[in-house]
């Protein structure tokens, strides 16, 4: 009888163990630092806690911090360690749910006591003496209804009530010391494997999501498996804190929302409003020069136009209520393309009308839960850069390989110079015939590969409707953020019947592509604010100067520099305060334009100006004339 097994590793090493071996064990067997370093393990593709033992020849890729896997696994295991060390503070918790996110974990907790900062310094405390208890984190499997007893006895209602949909009739539960959660697993094999953590925060979230269900607290944390890892994490958490948008908005009078008016409303305010005309007057000029057509459509529209689009049947949980209009139910629109498809339909198109290139900066209004707003990035009511294409087959790649050169100018134009890009294929279900599925994919890939772009394939992650690219940006300090969509649609030029002429005299349906540049743009302004922190190239920022008077003295010299620049089209601001020179400069340094101009005695009768450049600490005298030349090459040449 032989008690040997071969495991194969994703190299194709082969090495033998003994039958029955452990995964952590047959790690030690590959390396100590590899042993040290493993969180879990896959065996044949299933994702394994390193004391299952392994009884077959298999295949096994060890799972490591490094990756996604190893991350989400790492940070939902100290999800469990924060969960134990609450429950040995505050008894009375009752825990629902405490996954990994994208960024670290959290855990849904009701409790009496409502928690602080301070508390969490005493939850952390509490986390480090677990780790030193060096607990082993043992998997056990029992029935559902055993699960349910076990929770009941606990008084942990939360998990019953999971327990009581769950469509499985076995269920784990992960035990470390006097602690057991309801949990798939896999987890660390030991609490001493979780070396460095950081709780964060503490927010209102309510039960499922759902407003009507009681408010718990959320504890947001984070962890690695080094502290300086931790240490590095935290500065960034720093950096992120400085340049979120919602207190640059604040600091740089941009925008507002009002509780009053309704929650993810935004309200933009004169300096947020030139900002966003300087980007929108841009974006059209762009357009126009690259063959598109602007187009201006309603906001509100019939109800049987949203059923031929289909929005009714499967988007209607994102829609508003209808109105009634003289007997006749309208909706609030989601979308901006039914009504690109009627003007499409105005007229009848021939093969020689084609390609059209529609585009619309359309405001649209989603149903979005309050608790998911957040600033400028998730809101209700926000304006779509939103394009649709409609081109004859034959017209079909070069379109597709323009609209993503396209896409590409603009976001490197803005600064954004990292891009990588997303192909999503056909899904299990879809629409649309098989042939153009084929014909549209292979036009993603082509255009993908002429521009040179890393990608990364998401087989069957397309819409039913069709196959897509989305282009991810990373900003600043390395966040990735999806922007660009380019997405073909095999629905909607079916259900609306859309049709040209072609050279054959014959009715044929035209190719449709929707194309999403900058996303929205309360969105893409919010990441804009974040990635510049504040601090705008000038040939889009709201202010390029402001321009200060030493004394009274000079105070109508100034307005006349300020009227002069405004006729020159610059955007200038003016502060003639009776204050301090120093104390009006460290205001308007807190502002973040680009130049603060300074003008005494000597700068009025010479016609200078002492000029102070966005971050240098000195200033420079120059005649205005030279000042002018050296803020409009910024402004032409798009200098960041």
């Amino acid at each position: 009888m032989n008690d040997k097994i071969t495991i194969t590793l994703p190299d194709k090493r082969k090495i033998e163990v003994e039958k029955g071996t452990t995964l952590y064990d047959i790690t030690g067997q590959i390396g100590k630092s590899l042993q040290k370093a493993a969180l879990a393990a896959e065996v044949n593709g299933i994702l394994c806690d390193l004391s299952t033992s392994v009884e077959a020849d298999s295949g096994i890729n060890i799972i490591t911090f490094d990756s996604d896997k190893g991350k989400s696994l790492y940070w939902h295991s100290t999800s469990h360690l924060m969960a134990q060390a609450v429950k040995r503070l505050y008894p009375d918790a009752k825990f629902a749910i405490g996954p990994s996110i994208e960024n670290g974990f959290y855990y849904d907790i009701d409790m009496e006591k409502s928690l602080s900062p301070e508390d969490l310094t005493a939850i952390e405390a509490e986390m480090e003496k677990i780790v030193e208890e060096k607990l082993d984190i043992k998997r056990e499997d029992m029935s559902r209804s055993e699960a349910i007893d076990y929770f009941k006895k606990t008084g942990e209602i939360y998990k019953v009530e999971l327990l009581n949909e769950f469509p499985d009739d076995r269920v784990s539960l992960y035990r470390q010391g006097e602690f057991a959660d309801l949990c798939r697993g896999p987890h660390v094999i030991n609490t001493d494997k979780l070396k460095a953590f950081k709780l964060l925060s503490i927010a209102g979230a309510y039960w499922r999501g759902d407003e009507k269900n009681k408010m718990l607290q959320r504890i947001y944390g984070i962890s690695f498996t080094d502290k300086k890892e931790l240490t590095k994490h935290l500065e960034f958490l720093e950096e992120v804190k400085k340049r979120d948008h919602r207190k640059l908005g604040k600091e740089l009078d941009l925008f507002s929302s009002h509780e009053d008016v309704g929650g993810g409303l935004i309200h933009w305010h004169p300096k947020g409003s030139r900002l966003r005309v300087n980007i929108e007057d841009w974006w059209r000029k762009e357009h126009y020069k690259n063959g598109y057509e602007i187009l201006y459509t309603p906001h509100i529209g019939r109800a049987h136009l949203w059923e031929t689009s289909g929005h009714l049947g499967f988007y209607k949980d994102s829609m508003y209520s209808p109105m009634d209009i003289e007997g006749s139910e309208y909706f609030i629109k989601p979308m901006n393309c039914p009504f690109h498809i009627k003007i499409y339909q105005n007229s009848l198109r021939s093969y020689r009308d084609l390609p059209l290139r529609f585009a619309e900066l359309g405001t649209v209004y989603r149903y979005e839960k309050s608790g998911v707003l957040h600033g400028l990035l998730r809101v209700r009511g926000f304006t779509q850069d939103d394009a649709h294409i409609f081109c004859t087959p034959a017209q079909i790649d070069d379109e597709v390989r323009e609209v993503l050169r396209f896409s590409l100018w603009i976001w490197k134009t803005l600064g954004f110079t990292d891009i990588k890009a997303y192909l999503a294929t056909k899904p299990e279900k879809s629409v649309g015939d098989p042939d153009r599925w084929i014909t549209a994919q292979e036009s993603l890939r082509k255009a993908i590969e002429s521009e040179n772009l890393q990608v990364e394939l998401d087989e069957g992650g397309g819409a039913f409707y069709g196959p897509k690219i989305d282009l991810k940006i990373r900003d600043a300090i390395g966040r990735e953020w999806q922007m660009t969509t380019i997405q073909f649609d095999f629905n909607m030029s079916e259900r609306f019947e859309m049709t040209f002429v072609g050279e054959d005299g014959q009715k044929h349906r035209p190719y449709m592509v929707h194309r999403a540049l900058l996303g929205s743009m309360e969105r893409f302004i919010g990441i804009l604010i974040e990635h510049y922190a504040g601090k705008f190239p000038a040939w889009f920022a709201p202010v390029h100067a402001i321009l200060i008077s030493v004394s009274d003295e000079q105070s109508a010299a100034v307005l006349k520099v300020k009227s002069e620049m405004i006729d020159m089209g610059f955007r200038p601001e003016t502060d003639l305060r009776n204050e301090s020179v120093g104390y009006k400069i460290r205001e308007a340094v807190l502002q973040k334009v680009p130049y603060i101009c300074v003008f005494g005695k000597n700068e009025v009768e010479n016609r200078t100006v002492s000029v102070r450049k966005r971050g240098e600490n000195n200033s420079v005298t120059m005649s205005l004339n030279e000042f002018y030349k050296i803020l409009n090459d910024d402004i032409v040449n798009k200098i960041p």
